[in-house]
C-alpha cells in the first residue's frame, strides 16, 4: 500500500502556485490622469520589489505585454517616484496645496537631476526649466492668496479695467476677450478660485510625470529593450518609440527630434484636455487665471521671449476710415489654447532649448543651479509693480 501511494504521488501532476501577476492582468489605469494619490490602480503594489516579482513572472510565462501594461507602467512609475524621492501616497492633488507643496518642487528638482546626468535627454532639461517657471507661478498664487487685498491679480485686473475706461470705445470692442475678461473678473478673484487653480496645476504636473518620466527610467535601466516593452504594451506610440531610437542613436538630429516628439506628447496629448477643462472652469475665472499665467510666465530657457513680447496684442479700430490703433503690452494669446500654446513652444521654447543643449557644459551648469535660486528669479510678486508700470506706460492709443 505504501508503494502504491508513493507511485501515485510521483505520477500526480505537480500543483503550481498562483503566479504573482495573476490578479494584475488587464487592469485599467484608473489614476492615469494624475488626479489622486497612490498608483495607477488600487490593486497594484506601491513597492518596487513586489512589482518586479510579478513583472518578471509575467515575462517568463510569455504573457502578452498588452495584458500586463498597467503592471509594467506602475513598476516604472514607482521606480521613477523612488528615484525622485517622492512618496506616491503623499502626492495627492485632491488634498490641496499645503499637502503637496514640497512634492510640487521636488518634481522639477528631479527633472534637473535626470538632465544633468544625461544632457542628451533634451526634454527633461526643458521640463525642468520651463516647468520651473510655472512652479514660480504656483507659489505666486499662494502668496497672492495670502495678501489678496494688497497685491496680485486683483490689482492687475483693476489696472487693466482703468486703462480700458480711458480707451476709445471703438477700440475697446476690439480688445481680445482675455484682456477684457481680466479687467471684468480679475478684481473679483477669491482665494477659493486660486486654490482651485493650484489643484488643477498639480493634477497636470502629476499627469505629465506619470506619462513621461517612467519611460525615461525604463530606458535608463534597460535601454531600448525597456522602451520596446512599453511600446509592445501600448504605453508608447510609434513616434515616441522612434524618439527613443533617435536618442539611442546618439545623433544631434535624433535628440532634437525626440525633444519635439516628447514635448508634443506632453502638451498636445497628456494635458491638452486638462488645459481645456481648466480654462472653462469657475464661471470664467479659469480663463482669467490661465491668462494671468500667460501674462506672468516667462520660461527661463535662455533667450526665450516672454509671451507678451513674442505675441503682443494689437488692436485696430473696426470702424471704416478710422486709423486708430491700440498697443497693449499683454499677450495676444492664452497658454490654455492648444494651437497658440504649441505655436509659442515651437517658435521660442524648443529652438532655445536646442541652443542651450548644443553646449552640454553650459546646459549642465544651468541644470545644476540650485532650484530655489531658479524659483526666486521667476516670482511674480516682486514684479507686480513693474508689470503695472509697464501697463500704464506702454498701453498707448495711436493714430496711424
Amino acid at each position: 500500500m505504501l508503494l502504491c501511494l508513493l507511485v501515485g504521488a510521483l505520477l500526480a501532476p505537480t500543483a503550481r502556485a498562483t503566479p504573482a501577476y495573476a490578479h494584475y492582468l488587464d487592469l485599467p489605469a484608473l489614476n492615469g490622469q494624475g488626479e489622486f494619490g497612490g498608483g495607477l490602480h488600487p490593486a497594484l503594489p506601491l513597492t518596487e520589489p513586489e512589482l518586479l516579482v510579478a513583472l518578471d513572472q509575467a515575462r517568463a510565462d510569455g504573457i502578452a505585454p498588452t495584458r500586463y501594461a498597467t503592471l509594467l507602467h506602475q513598476y516604472w512609475f514607482v521606480v521613477a517616484a523612488d528615484n525622485a524621492s517622492i512618496d506616491l501616497t503623499a502626492w495627492a492633488p485632491e488634498r490641496g496645496v499645503a499637502a503637496n507643496t514640497a512634492i510640487f518642487t521636488q518634481v522639477y528638482v528631479n527633472y534637473f537631476r535626470i538632465a544633468a546626468a544625461r544632457p542628451d535627454f533634451y526634454w527633461a532639461g526643458l521640463a525642468g526649466i520651463a516647468g520651473g517657471s510655472f512652479a514660480s507661478g504656483f507659489f505666486d498664487v499662494s502668496d497672492i492668496g495670502a495678501v489678496l487685498s494688497v497685491e496680485g491679480i486683483q490689482r492687475l485686473g483693476s489696472a487693466v479695467a482703468d486703462l480700458l475706461r480711458a480707451t476709445p470705445p471703438e477700440l475697446v470692442v476690439a480688445v481680445p476677450a482675455d484682456i477684457a475678461g481680466l479687467a471684468l473678473l480679475g478684481p473679483r478673484l477669491t482665494p477659493a478660485d486660486l486654490a482651485w487653480y493650484q489643484v488643477r496645476l498639480m493634477i497636470m504636473q502629476r499627469h505629465i510625470f506619470t506619462d513621461l518620466v517612467p519611460m525615461h527610467e525604463a530606458y535608463l535601466a534597460r535601454g531600448m529593450a525597456g522602451v520596446d516593452e512599453m511600446f509592445a504594451a501600448g504605453l508608447l506610440d510609434d513616434r515616441l518609440r522612434s524618439a527613443w531610437a533617435g536618442i539611442d542613436g546618439g545623433t544631434v538630429a535624433g535628440r532634437a527630434d525626440a525633444l519635439v516628439a516628447m514635448t508634443d506628447r506632453e502638451q498636445n496629448h497628456v494635458v491638452a484636455d486638462q488645459w481645456d477643462v481648466t480654462a472653462a472652469g469657475r464661471h470664467g475665472m479659469g480663463r482669467v487665471l490661465t491668462y494671468v499665467t500667460t501674462v506672468a510666465g516667462k520660461p527661463a530657457v535662455p533667450g526665450t521671449r516672454a509671451p507678451g513680447v513674442y505675441a503682443p496684442a494689437t488692436v485696430r479700430s473696426p470702424l471704416p476710415g478710422s486709423a486708430l490703433g491700440l498697443r497693449v503690452p499683454l499677450p495676444a494669446f492664452n497658454w490654455a489654447d492648444r494651437d497658440s500654446r504649441w505655436a509659442y513652444i515651437t517658435a521660442d521654447l524648443v529652438p532655445r532649448q536646442l541652443d542651450l543643449a548644443a553646449d552640454a557644459a553650459q546646459a549642465v551648469t544651468v541644470y545644476r543651479e540650485p532650484f530655489p535660486v531658479k524659483l526666486d528669479r521667476g516670482r511674480l510678486i516682486a514684479r507686480i509693480p513693474e508689470l503695472i508700470a509697464d501697463l500704464t506706460t506702454q498701453w498707448q492709443v495711436v493714430d496711424s
